[in-house]
């Protein structure tokens, strides 16, 4: 487990985005060879996709052969709503890159046969073999995806039912009413994430401080999922100043790249 240290979210939205940048180019993708890239949604990513849509249009980097898989989405809510996550993505980055809306994969949260869905998510995943970097960010407790306390290390995409914790931190987005929060989520599993090749952590602020010493820190707990990436071969935490917070000890940082 890698960890780099930045100032603050803007400086981490761009370390991440010229990350991303260079593994996409080194790669070298083709129609027949695309880079296959696991998206988050929520407010931590944001940074990140703005610094991307910058590199896009500048011309030093290309979605053009890129397929993507997001994390999650809310179930019982149309594409259409402006809380999905299908309109977040093409909001807040879809609609601002060279990507074919052909080789972006979200869940359908209103699909008749929710087991079905996710199946096939998985089945489309394995088609395209397998992700070869997953972006993600973590809840305040620990969780990655809509992988919350106690959900199992060896889950896979399936329906997944909303801690109130989630339910109350997401009411912002719907007018601070929590009754029009969906109590339910389509969400890529645990194992989901763990089987691509490399998974790149976003973590800022102070009210991840906690969750990410638990992910650093101590053991391997199906209580703070992001944990399980301990176990990783391949895996970088990006995080700023605040969510280091005296919790995270200066011995853990290593693995500090430059792109220029």
């Amino acid at each position: 487990m890698r960890l780099v240290i930045r100032e603050d979210l803007p400086a981490v939205g761009d370390y991440i985005a010229n990350y991303i940048c260079k593994r996409i180019n080194d790669f070298a993708p083709t129609p027949d060879r695309p880079f296959v890239l696991g998206l988050p949604t929520g407010s931590s990513p944001i940074v990140t996709y703005k610094a991307l849509i910058k590199l896009v249009k500048a011309g030093k980097l290309s979605f053009k052969n890129v397929v993507t898989f997001n994390m999650d989405e809310y179930v019982g809510i149309p594409r259409e709503h402006p809380e999905s996550y299908h309109t977040f993505m093409f909001r807040e980055f879809f609609s601002h890159v060279d990507i074919p809306p052909s080789q972006v994969n979200i869940l359908d949260g209103t699909a008749a046969d929710l087991i079905a869905e996710c199946n096939a998510y998985e089945a489309r995943i394995k088609k395209y073999g397998g992700i070869e970097l997953f972006l993600g960010g973590i809840g305040d407790d620990g969780h990655i995806a809509f992988n919350e306390p106690g959900s199992s290390l060896a889950s896979r995409t399936r329906i997944k039912t909303l801690a109130y914790d989630t339910i109350l931190a997401n009411a912002r987005f719907f007018n601070n009413d929590i009754s029009a929060v969906p109590r339910m989520a389509l969400t890529v599993g645990v194992a989901t994430v763990m089987d691509s090749r490399e998974v790149v952590i976003i973590v800022t602020g102070l009210r991840k401080a906690i969750a990410l010493s638990k992910a650093i820190e101590e053991g391997v707990n199906h209580l703070w999922t992001v944990s399980a990436l301990q176990m990783h071969p391949w895996t970088l935490l990006v995080v700023d100043e605040d969510a280091t917070s005296g919790k995270c000890p200066r011995a853990f940082v290593f693995g500090v790249f430059s792109f220029k």
